[in-house]
């Protein structure tokens, strides 16, 4: 009977760069021995080898700059990083090494900005691009950035009115720079037609020419361009991105400050071993296009900024399970029971049905089989059973009385800890997985770090309420 490892060397070019196996038979992932981890922490979790969010930041830099030099491109290009991807201290602190800029999207962003700031992480020259639907916590902030001396703070505007509170409360700050969301278009196969975010194309003018311009202090820097799909080579992409640009020249004829633009995130990660996107060509592409429509115009190129989230820290993240019962349900489904939960712990796979890359952390040398994996909680969608490149999902079997088998999944770096309520209460009241942070030495030399133990009950009390002293209820109109 055929190995697991030879099913995956017929299927796929095995090893790859970032995937092997050892002389145990054992994954590694970046030449992380994942046994070893698994050895000194236990499972079920979570696992960021922090070198790979340098490694992105690098690659998409040299990307840009292959892409303008083929073209003789002559705006500059500014990488920003969209903090809602992963908050965590350690993500961000990993990206500012590479000199790197932000985005943001919540009020609560604005105090990690400052705390940044004052730990030297940041300057207050850093861009700052502000962006979502502003509740008065969120402007206020701004407002106190752009006193303060945060000269490159930009507020994206989200609709009509929110420029009014910026005339009127960053009254300190020597220059505002503003930019615009424009509102575009959602998929053909979307529920709506125009997107809810943003501004209508045919307001972007008198929003410019009656609220923005009369001030001398502020200026439109720039127009802000995003859609859902991401950077993918779709006619509607294409569309939606030529639509835009010929935006830009129109707006750049008559307010001449006007020299950039933000093409939003959406670079693709990898979800399965087979993964065939030219990162070159698609920037090549984009470059050309933004290059044709400005000299067809008669304007300057802009100078382009780009708000990489999930391609930033996605591909750093790995998620590992522990097999704790094996279970034959009927005579075709059969089921490997991990100590974790998929709807808690990777929410995009059952949300929005996301697929990662899966792999056995060991027993390569063992045959294979068909499987289901179910998670922990007592809700029927807490499963996952295909993977992005099949229909079905293959292990290695081993003999649960004296063997164990781990499971990883990975690339689950983005996103997941904040849509899961990390630390909070979850589905069933599974706990939060510890996080190990993976690390490189000066020498070279691979470090672990423990960042989070696993979740207590204790912690889950707390926030139940079952460990604080409630205030005495008030009738309702008392002083």
């Amino acid at each position: 009977m055929k190995r697991y490892i030879d099913l995956i060397q017929q299927t796929f070019e095995f090893p790859t760069r970032e995937f092997g196996v050892d002389i145990d038979n054992n994954l590694l992932f970046n030449n992380v021995p994942l046994m070893d981890i698994i050895e000194k922490y236990g499972t079920p979790l979570k696992l960021t080898y922090l070198p790979k969010i340098s490694e992105h930041i690098e690659n998409a830099r040299l990307i840009f700059k292959n892409a303008m030099k083929k073209y003789n491109y002559s705006g500059s290009y500014t990488y920003c990083y969209c903090t809602k991807s992963s908050h965590f201290k350690f993500v961000l602190e990993e990206a500012l090494k590479n000199n790197i800029h932000l985005e943001t999207s919540s009020a609560f962003d604005m105090p990690i900005i400052q705390a940044l700031e004052k730990e030297g992480k940041i300057s207050k020259s850093n861009y700052i691009v502000c962006n979502g639907h502003k509740r008065p916590q969120y402007l206020e902030y701004i407002s106190e950035m752009l006193n303060d001396g945060y000269k490159n703070l930009i507020p994206v505007l989200d609709n009509l009115d929110e420029i009014d509170y910026y005339l009127k409360h960053a009254d300190k700050a020597e220059e505002v720079q503003i930019g615009i969301r424009i509102a575009t278009d959602e998929e053909p196969n979307f529920a709506f037609y125009t997107s809810r975010l943003g501004i209508r194309y045919k307001d972007v003018d008198e929003l410019y020419l009656e609220k923005i311009k009369p001030d001398p202090r502020f200026k439109l820097k720039m127009l802000h361009f995003f859609i859902n799909s991401g950077i993918k080579d779709t006619a509607y992409y294409w569309s939606e991105l030529t639509r835009f640009m010929f935006k830009y020249c129109e707006m750049k004829k008559i307010c001449p400050e006007l020299d950039s633009i933000d093409i939003g995130g959406g670079l693709p990660i990898q979800t399965s071993v087979v993964f065939n996107y030219d990162y070159q060509s698609m920037i090549d592409e984009i470059i050309e296009n933004i290059q044709w429509i400005c000299n067809k115009n008669d304007v300057p190129v802009p100078n382009i900024f780009t708000e990489f989230g999930s391609y930033t820290v996605g591909e750093s993240g790995a998620t590992i399970y522990k097999v704790i019962d094996i279970k034959q349900q009927n005579d075709r489904e059969f089921w490997y029971m991990i100590d974790g939960s998929f709807i808690t712990q990777l929410p995009d796979s059952w949300g929005i049905g996301q697929k990662y890359i899966m792999l056995p952390v060991n027993n390569w040398d063992a045959p294979y089989t068909k499987v289901n994996l179910g998670g922990l909680t007592c809700d029927s969608a807490d499963y996952y059973n295909t993977e992005a490149h099949s229909e079905d999902l293959y292990m290695p079997m081993f003999n649960e009385d004296n063997e164990e088998q781990y499971i990883g999944f990975f690339h689950t770096g983005a996103y997941q800890e904040s849509l899961g309520g990390y630390g909070g209460i979850q589905h069933c009241l599974i706990p939060s997985t510890k996080h190990v942070l993976v690390n490189l030495d000066e020498e070279g030399n691979l470090t672990t770090e423990l960042f989070a133990e696993e979740q207590d009950s204790e912690s889950m009390m707390k926030i139940l309420g079952y460990r604080t002293e409630r205030s005495k209820p008030e009738r309702l109109g008392e002083e």
